[in-house]
């Protein structure tokens, strides 16, 4: 998704065709090639040699997000993101991270709402090392009751810093609640307030053992190895691991909307803020990348329609952005717009309608369409250039697509998307009845979000 502050420099923009000249000869003859290798309790291992650096990435996908949460437990995929961070039977609290640093690499994790991805990245020396913490994760991680509570204040910590203090993040929370009836992306991923008090020690071993198992994990390494010796490792350190039986499916569905939702946040603000969204497609669809064509249409550069219109044209907007969600169930297609001092949100959005039916109108020309098309496979190509990319970008294919070949499947599937194709999905989904909208009110007189609630707990610095 298109941030809604940071916008592409023009400078940068005339750049990418540069990129994408270097890239088109490069990419025709240099299809990412991945060793692959399945454990007898299923765990996944996906492997891209890479000698043109003495290091590797490690990135351990597993298919659990906020989607396998329900009502009760919201935000628990996040918190094992932190809790996977301290402490297990080989290396206790803080000791995987020492061992990393001292062996010159470091890690990370993100969680969303269909997955939760570790990170490592480190010279391919300390690969054992890796490995062997990472299983150790996986098959024996601590639940000590004053490691729990000390991380759940880390986390609400967190709610309050990129939610409740956050005006983007409180209205975007807002939307997604009041866009999503019935499906689970209707909760935040960080979770309600009041499930990340209750959570119990019985929640947090019935969740682990559900999502965190071999079995529902895809390992991908790519870098300075040899696959047959990371497959070695990975069979004695990962294969005795006991299978355990995969998440439920998500049965629940979203149900069709009929028509138009609102919802205003009153908070302080210097100016409001407003977000459209219109439900989608999963990334599987058809439909997926003329959407993201779509996107780039609209919002991304200064040469963009919605840019050139409502930013540097009328001048009615300080900033506008746009996003299709890739997620594996139907997401959403969101444009993001913050006004000019003195701008009613209400103007910018009938001036954001206007420009969408231009396009329902005349189809976009051939040099606009190629434009957007280059702008999405050139940032596709920068992404790969580094090895923390390509795994990434490999482990998204493999989890989300289905298959790691996905990778090289995108730049033909952008190339295959016609004026036509923008033009159907632009009429098919982003259409009045489909919209939900969340608009921000700056309001002096709102309580300060900032301030503790009474009986909620008081984290520390995140």
């Amino acid at each position: 998704m298109q941030s809604l502050f940071p916008r592409t420099a023009p400078r940068l923009l005339l750049a990418l065709s540069a990129v994408l000249a270097a890239f088109g000869a490069h990419s025709a003859q240099a299809q990412i090639h991945v060793e692959s290798k399945t454990l007898s309790n299923g765990m996944k291992i996906l492997v891209q040699e890479d000698n043109s650096i003495p290091n590797i990435a490690c990135y351990t996908f597993y298919r659990v997000g906020s989607r396998n949460e329900h009502e009760g437990i919201t935000g628990l995929s996040h918190f094992f993101e932190h809790m996977m961070f301290n402490g297990a039977k080989r290396y206790g609290k803080g000791e995987f991270d020492a061992a990393l640093d001292n062996a010159g690499g470091t890690n990370n994790a993100y969680t969303n709402t269909d997955t939760t991805v570790y990170q490592d990245w480190t010279p391919s020396g300390a690969l054992p090392l890796v490995l062997d913490a990472e299983s150790d994760r996986m098959e024996n991680l601590a639940f000590i009751p004053s490691v729990v509570e000390s991380e759940r204040q880390v986390v609400y910590s967190e709610r309050r810093l990129r939610t409740d203090n956050s005006n983007p993040g409180t209205l975007e929370e807002s939307l997604r609640a009041a866009a999503y009836m019935s499906a689970p992306y209707h909760w935040p991923v960080v979770g309600w307030p009041s499930d990340i008090e209750g959570w119990t020690i019985d929640d947090l071993k019935s969740y682990h053992a559900m999502g965190y198992a071999p079995g529902n994990a895809t390992m991908v390494i790519v870098g300075n190895v040899k696959a047959a010796d990371v497959f070695a490792i990975a069979e004695k350190d990962f294969g005795t691991i006991p299978a355990h039986a995969t998440p439920p499916p998500v049965r629940t569905k979203e149900m069709p909307q009929h028509g138009e939702r609102r919802v205003e946040v009153h908070k302080p603000a210097e100016l409001p803020l407003q977000f459209i969204a219109w439900h989608t497609v999963d990334v599987k669809s058809p439909d997926y990348y003329p959407l993201t064509v779509l996107d780039s249409i609209l919002t991304t550069g200064q040469s963009s329609r919605l840019y050139r219109a409502l930013v540097d044209g009328q001048q009615l907007a300080l900033s506008i952005g746009s996003g299709q969600d890739d997620t594996m169930d139907p997401g959403l297609f969101t444009i993001q717009q913050q006004p000019r001092a003195g701008v009613a949100p209400q103007k910018v959005e009938a001036a954001i309608y206007a420009e969408l039916d231009k396009l329902r109108t005349a189809p976009v020309d051939a040099a606009e369409l190629s434009k957007a098309k280059n702008q999405i496979i050139a940032q596709l190509y920068r992404e790969q250039q580094t090895i923390a990319g390509r795994a990434q970008a490999i482990g998204v294919a493999e989890v989300f697509f289905g298959s790691w070949t996905h990778v090289n499947d995108q730049e033909k599937l952008i190339n295959a998307v016609t004026a036509a194709d923008v033009q159907r999905v632009l009429n098919k989904y982003l259409i009045p009845s489909n919209r939900t909208v969340a608009t921000l009110v700056p309001d002096a007189t709102a309580v300060d979000p900032s301030a503790p609630a009474q009986g909620t707990p008081e984290g520390g610095a995140q």
